[in-house]
């Protein structure tokens, strides 16, 4: 282990707890909207959501960098009223890690909501409960397996961001280099000793990550 810098493993698990916060909190709310209501532009507001699935993570980090760069309007007004930088920064590696784990905290989350069964809810509101006690008592509760898994999921998904992230936070050892960067780094310098040694670890943890979801959900999520 030596020569070792176990400083992106440190970072990864700050960078991936803290995106996966801000993913449920914001997520939650998509998940019960899409799951709940319906509207015009429903499958439109769907489709933006479940785009970091499916496009290349280096064009996601391009749209946060047209977003959220020091030349645009957000990241002006981020940087000179709030004082917050995002830009290679471990804080943009949070908000690249969050936009592309969020997808994997929706799909599950909305699945389990839909599948409360609408009658209980009915029933509560029959008895005087107001909605956010038929919420945090009869839907959470309900769809609590759901939403479990796609906390594990979207953590997971955060722990393992490379292309989004490069983009917008860099590649700065101590500062923005995550375990993902970190293997590839070792890879480019021709340390396999180092890549190997990051790459299993990675990789048992993701195994270890599927096996809670299917176990928490029987498969289904």
């Amino acid at each position: 282990m030596e020569g070792v810098s176990l400083y992106p493993l440190y970072l990864t698990l700050k960078v991936s707890s803290v995106a996966t916060l801000f993913s449920v909190l914001a997520g939650f709310w998509v998940a019960l909207l899409l799951a709940k209501r319906d509207f015009p532009g429903k499958h439109l507001l769907d489709a933006i959501f479940m785009q970091p699935l499916t496009i290349p993570p280096t064009v996601l980090g391009y749209y946060l960098l047209v977003v959220f760069g020091k030349t645009s309007p957000v990241g002006r007004f981020l940087e000179d009223t709030l004082g917050i930088t995002l830009v290679f920064t471990w804080k943009g590696a949070v908000l690249a890690a969050m936009v592309a784990s969020m997808p994997l905290f929706i799909r599950p989350a909305r699945a389990a909501i839909e599948g409360v069964d609408r009658n209980l809810e009915n029933a509560a509101r029959l008895l005087g409960r107001s909605e956010w006690e038929v919420l945090t008592t009869i839907t959470i509760p309900l769809a609590r397996k759901g939403i479990l898994a796609g906390v594990i999921l979207s953590f997971a998904r955060a722990t393992g961001e490379f292309g989004a992230t490069l983009m917008v936070a860099g590649n700065i050892p101590f500062k923005t280099q995550t375990l993902p960067i970190a293997i590839y780094d070792a890879v480019q310098a021709g340390n396999l000793y180092l890549a190997n040694l990051l790459v299993g670890i990675i990789t048992i943890f993701s195994v270890l990550t599927l096996y809670i979801v299917n176990r928490f959900t029987g498969g289904r999520y």
